[in-house]
């Protein structure tokens, strides 16, 4: 299943690489999170897939967590560097992050991918 999961989000990547769709990175606000971005995707929404994952400050497990994600928690993602993405939560978390904190997930804690 994390497979199929992987490969979706692989695919929607892709296709919007490929196609050079061009994507405005997150507001100013958080664009200190977003220069560190090597590719961009067009914005796409995502659901968490895991209980308790990281919601980080930057793309990888050194950074410090700003808080846990749960299954059901929706992003809005707009750029990656290798398997992370940076990301937005549309509304507040599970474990109450507020709605519109930045950070960054691994790209296989996703469920899907959508444009």
């Amino acid at each position: 299943m994390k497979s199929v999961r992987r490969r979706l989000a692989t695919v929607a990547m892709s296709v919007s690489l490929l196609a050079g769709i061009g994507a405005a990175l997150a507001p100013t606000a958080s664009a200190a999170g977003a220069s560190t971005c090597t590719y961009n995707l067009a914005d796409h929404n995502a659901v968490v897939d895991g209980n308790g994952v990281n919601y980080r400050t930057g793309p990888g497990t050194g950074y410090t967590s700003k808080g846990f994600l749960y299954s059901g928690d929706d992003l809005r993602v707009y750029c990656g560097k290798g398997d992370w993405y940076y990301t937005k939560l549309l509304y507040r978390s599970k474990s109450g992050l507020p709605a519109g904190t930045y950070g960054w997930i691994r790209s296989d804690m996703l469920l899907n991918l959508a444009g």
